[in-house]
């Protein structure tokens, strides 16, 4: 025999196991990286330009031209 009876027994889950890990680990990096594409780059230039305009760096004329061209 190859080893088998009892003694074989703990290693039999080692391979479902590590089927589980790898399917967590694809499962992990495709969310991960539909997170990161999901979100629109104008989204962070319309948070910036608000921010400039709350703070008083612009006026309400050149936010609304901005936003305008940032929306499209």
């Amino acid at each position: 025999m190859w080893g088998g009876g009892y003694a074989a027994m703990p290693w039999m889950f080692f391979g479902p196991l590590m089927m589980v890990v790898f399917f967590v680990a694809c499962i992990a990096v495709l969310y991960l990286s539909a997170r990161g594409v999901r979100r629109p780059a104008g989204e962070s230039a319309i948070r910036i330009l608000k921010e400039r305009f709350a703070r008083g760096e612009i006026d309400q004329s050149e936010f609304e031209q901005r936003r305008r061209v940032l929306l499209g």
